[in-house]
């Protein structure tokens, strides 16, 4: 059995890892390279592996550099499975296909460069309707479902508290006579975060490969954000300007709908006047919102609140969403303050980009980053102090306010990353840090391999680890095998059936070591699915 590291190696976008076994070949991701020229070529090479034979394709979440070559890999031949979260699924229907309207804008703009040139055309890496061709193939699960696929592989999908949807993936894969445990960590989610779960806690992992997007640096006070980003709001309100939010349309645009509606709804002391307008301009922002609502089953237990008593966290009096391109023209016409929040987060694609050129060079206007900037893109040139910037083919002075609000990441920081590991009761054998730049993928395999005593890996692009037969004799045997100590299973199965006594008839049964290797993990998934149903049914009450 080996694990390749095909992306998101020293780098945190491409992300995408291939595991072969003596039957099987599964994918874990199949992102889009984002940022510099030099990274975005790599998303025109060859895969390092025939699509035709990958069996599976498991899907930690949607974010583009974690889905983005979906539509390629089903145009070059993929014929298995996409197997991932319903709410990652019901945002892939989204932003696949705006990925591919992007890929087809991009090359006809960039064949028009080259018709006048002289040059020859080129192609779209993929269309919108290869990313519909390609949402044909997914399979969906919910949360803490424990899944045998065959007879050779498992999985589990545990909520990653980093956008609607995003999942911890443990994965048990057999060959001949031995069972091995993969943990992949995804994207891992801030705790306290608005609207999603707290990231879960794993168990145990044979090997763990974990993400290190701030492996090297911590998070303003979470608690501080609002007022931060409030403040601004107001202070660029007093010089009659206007406020940019570069935002990704899956996540944080939802998180500042959030925590604005609260600031706007209960502020008694606020004036009116300072109640100004809120424009979400993103088409594929309003239609993951209302992919928010539609899967209310991943939210915290504060959001079903508000929502129950009848308070929709993604309406407000003077929040607006706009659809319409010529609306989104306009908004650059209006004079009077206002807060834009467009897409793309990183400015590197999108209506963003238009707003920027209109705004960045009059002063009393404000640009307000509220996420990662990865190397290379406007986003982390305009971050990083630029004077002057090109934006649209324009050179572009940049005049106004820019601020970056780091409480507002999605990712969890070095010490939230730290004691995400703190919850693992038996160590991995090793970890592969991934999907952070070098300094910090560097940094946090250092602190990881000296608090933990664990060997720790940072791979390079197209690195390639054997688990080897003499490796896994190291193991205890009993971890590696895929029932749960019985005192575990005892206790887990007591909170199940507290809220669904009426499905108990037969305790002495319920009790037999048999049966619950048999059937534990069958009876667990349908009280799952069960429970889904019940939340979505006093949703459908409440409104």
């Amino acid at each position: 059995m080996r694990i390749q590291f095909l992306g998101a190696s020293k780098v945190v976008t491409g992300s995408n890892y291939l595991i072969t076994t003596d039957k099987h070949k599964i994918l874990l991701d199949c992102g889009l390279y984002q940022g510099s020229d030099s990274l975005e070529k790599l998303n025109y090479e060859d895969f390092n592996f025939n699509p035709e034979e990958i069996d599976f394709l498991f899907l930690s979440h949607a974010h583009i550099d974690h889905s983005g070559r979906i539509p390629l890999l089903v145009k070059k031949g993929f014929k298995g499975k996409i197997i991932t979260t319903k709410a990652t699924k019901d945002l892939c229907d989204i932003m696949l296909v705006d990925s591919g309207h992007i890929q087809e804008s991009d090359v006809k703009w960039e064949n028009k460069k080259r018709k006048r040139a002289g040059k020859p055309l080129i192609k779209p890496l993929y269309t919108a309707k290869d990313a519909e061709i390609s949402l044909n193939y997914f399979d969906t699960v919910l949360y803490d479902q424990k899944i045998d696929i065959n007879e050779e592989i498992s999985i589990r999908f545990k909520d990653a508290g980093h956008i609607l949807g995003s999942s911890i993936i443990e994965l048990w894969v057999k060959e001949k006579n031995d069972k091995v445990k993969i943990v992949f960590s995804g994207d891992i989610g801030m705790k306290n975060k608005p609207i999603l779960r707290d990231p879960t806690l794993i168990e145990d992992a044979d090997y763990l490969i974990m993400e290190s997007t701030y492996g090297n640096r911590l998070h303003e006070n979470v608690k501080e954000r609002t007022k931060k980003l409030t403040d601004i709001i107001n202070e660029t309100v007093m010089r009659e300007g206007t406020v940019i939010i570069p935002s990704f349309a899956v996540g944080r645009t939802q998180e500042l709908i959030y925590e604005l509606n609260k600031y706007y709804e209960n502020n008694e002391t606020l004036e009116e006047f300072m109640k100004i307008p809120i424009y979400i301009d993103s088409p594929m922002a309003v239609s993951a919102t209302d992919a928010f609502k539609e899967n209310t089953y991943c939210f915290d237990e504060e959001a079903k609140k508000m929502i129950l008593e009848g308070d929709n966290p993604f309406e407000f009096e003077n929040l607006h969403y706009v659809r319409d391109h010529k609306e989104s023209m306009r908004l650059n016409n209006y004079t009077f303050p206002k807060v834009i929040i467009s897409a793309s987060g990183m400015c590197t694609a999108g209506r963003i980009k238009h707003h920027l050129k209109h705004n960045l060079w009059k002063g009393r206007n404000s640009v307000v980053f509220v996420g990662y900037q990865a190397e290379g893109t406007l986003g982390r040139i305009l971050k990083d102090g630029a004077k002057k910037v090109k934006v649209l083919g324009e050179d572009v002075v940049v005049e106004a306010k820019v601020h970056s609000i780091e409480g507002y990441s999605g990712h969890a920081d070095q010490s939230d990353l730290l004691n995400w590991l703190k919850g693992f009761k038996k160590l991995p054998k090793r970890i592969f840090i991934v999907h952070g730049e070098e300094e910090s993928a560097n940094t946090f395999a250092n602190l990881v391999s000296k608090n933990f005593n664990v060997k720790t890996i940072v791979p390079d692009l197209g690195y390639t680890f054997e688990i080897k037969e003499d490796e896994l004799k190291s193991f205890d045997k009993d971890y590696l095998k895929p029932i749960k100590r019985k005192e575990d299973i005892k206790k887990e199965l007591q909170e199940v059936y507290e809220q669904f006594e009426n499905l108990v008839s037969n305790t002495n049964k319920l009790m037999d070591d048999e049966f619950l290797k048999e059937d534990y993990d069958r009876l667990k998934n349908k009280l799952l699915e069960l429970q889904q149903d019940l939340m979505d049914i006093t949703i459908l009450l409440g409104k």
